[in-house]
């Protein structure tokens, strides 16, 4: 019996509920992101393939979004029907002989050993697309990360294996950012010291990369040019990390009071789902876009923690206060981190 990991990704999922519910969706260009109003100055949450044929893809301004696909459906984020939706699939995927790790929403981790992984990515896809009408696509690794890279591979809708023997043949060539945990900003650092591929990545000093990238992270960056990852699921249910909440103003916010006011009603509304979870927080962040896209983050731990929302709105605009005041703000967020009970 081998162990094999499979990573499990539902495609444009966002979109997919939508055109679940409104079958008069299917096949036609969607575009989920803030209140659904294209003149908004919202992002793109998800498109759906047909919108991203005209260039629309996920974190894209919806202004720009209705510019280059202007008969695309605009609708608003429904948070409620999509973790619905989401735990439909993972109690789906619980009736395998697998162990379940859900990640997100839209992801999950299946542990299984076994001989034949693609007949059992195939049953998953199956039983996922007639019991709940949604499509997955399906990595199969010997790691997660392998799975998880996999996956990009298998997307939309198919099924793809990566393995120890076949990493570098697919992934050695190909540039570092490629791998999953590594942005832009990290990649330009990598390649400062020579490294630009994922082989020069694995063939890398973790020492020398931790002298530039520092002692704890140089290593594990290393590690993911190697493809290392983890083979034991933990099939604890998928606890969220954090609550948040975030507005893009109609027009930039030029009066600072005006600003903190903004915070702490956002601080109110993130009190409310703290409320909800019935978990207490441990840190508080702000989120600050200046005008013209400028996204700057701060955050505090707090002293002991707490679920008061007095707290927690003092907490937000003592992190607000720590931002530059001399530029128009465009966005606000708040973002309550929880204690982690692990």
């Amino acid at each position: 019996m081998t162990r094999w990991v499979l990573h499990i990704d539902l495609d444009q999922f966002l979109a997919a509920v939508e055109q679940r519910r409104h079958p008069e969706l299917a096949g036609r260009p969607v575009v989920v992101g803030g209140n659904g109003d294209p003149a908004a100055r919202t992002v793109v949450a998800t498109a759906s393939y047909e919108a991203r044929e005209f260039g629309v893809h996920s974190g894209m301004p919806m202004r720009l979004a209705a510019r280059k696909c202007p008969d695309a459906v605009f609708l608003p984020a429904d948070n409620p029907a999509y973790e619905v939706a989401s735990a439909e699939v993972m109690a789906v995927l619980r009736e395998f002989p697998v162990v379940v790790e859900v990640i997100g929403w839209d992801e999950a981790f299946l542990q299984w050993d076994g001989e034949d992984p693609e007949a059992l990515a195939r049953a998953v896809q199956a039983e996922v697309r007639a019991r709940t009408g949604l499509s997955c696509a399906v990595g199969i690794g010997d790691n997660t990360l392998r799975a998880k890279m996999a996956t990009g591979f298998a997307k939309p809708g198919g099924v793809h294996r990566i393995t120890a023997h076949t990493w570098f043949a697919t992934l050695g060539e190909r540039p570092t950012e490629t791998l999953h945990g590594i942005g832009v900003k990290t990649a330009r650092k990598l390649a400062e010291l020579g490294i630009h591929t994922v082989s020069q990545l694995a063939e890398a000093s973790p020492s020398a990369v931790g002298d530039r990238l520092g002692p704890r992270m140089g290593p594990y960056y290393v590690s993911l040019g190697r493809g290392m990852g983890r083979t034991e699921m933990e099939a604890s249910p998928y606890v969220p990390r954090s609550r948040s909440r975030e507005t893009t103003f109609p027009e930039n916010l030029e009066d600072w009071a005006a600003v903190l006011a903004e915070v702490s009603a956002l601080a109110a509304r993130v009190a409310e789902d703290v409320a909800a979870e019935d978990r207490d927080v441990a840190r508080v962040g702000v989120k600050v876009r200046f005008a013209p896209f400028l996204t700057r983050t701060r955050s505090v731990t707090l002293p002991t923690p707490t679920r008061d929302p007095g707290v927690l709105a003092a907490a937000a605009l003592e992190v607000a206060g720590r931002f530059r005041r001399d530029r128009a703000v465009r966005l606000l967020g708040v973002r309550a981190e929880f204690v982690d009970d692990t």
